[in-house]
């Protein structure tokens, strides 16, 4: 009878400890791994529902395209946001943008040190 109530506590702890190992973001090292995990997940978050709410509500009208440069560390933030070239004639619209994706966090983690520029090009 006693072993019967042991295995519900040892299946609560592997459960536990389980899920955060499962739930700890890969780490990338090659240059061009990260360039299309950066290029993939910053087109899901201007496809996001959240996004184009934001987006409709603040700049319904603003369409064009814009070449920006994210730069990357280690945790995975995004350390900074430089517009490189666009034809949206808006500031306030380059403000958002840059507000947004600075405050992204991607799926992924970097080697120590490490830091990466990634040139992207957005369409609105």
């Amino acid at each position: 009878m006693k072993a019967i109530y042991g295995y519900p506590i040892f299946l609560l702890l592997f459960l536990l400890f389980s899920v955060p190992a499962a739930s700890q973001r890969k780490v990338l090292t090659d240059e061009e791994v990260v360039q299309q995990e950066v290029v993939t997940e910053i087109d899901a978050v201007f496809k996001s529902e959240s996004f184009l709410k934001k987006k409709a509500k603040k700049f319904n009208t603003t369409t064009g395209t814009m070449n920006i440069d994210i730069g990357i560390v280690q945790n995975g933030k995004v350390s900074t946001f430089f517009k490189v070239d666009d034809d949206i004639k808006n500031p306030l619209f380059t403000n958002f943008i840059s507000d947004y994706i600075l405050g992204h966090k991607f799926n992924f983690k970097l080697q120590k040190q490490q830091r990466y520029k990634i040139r992207y090009a957005a369409t609105f």
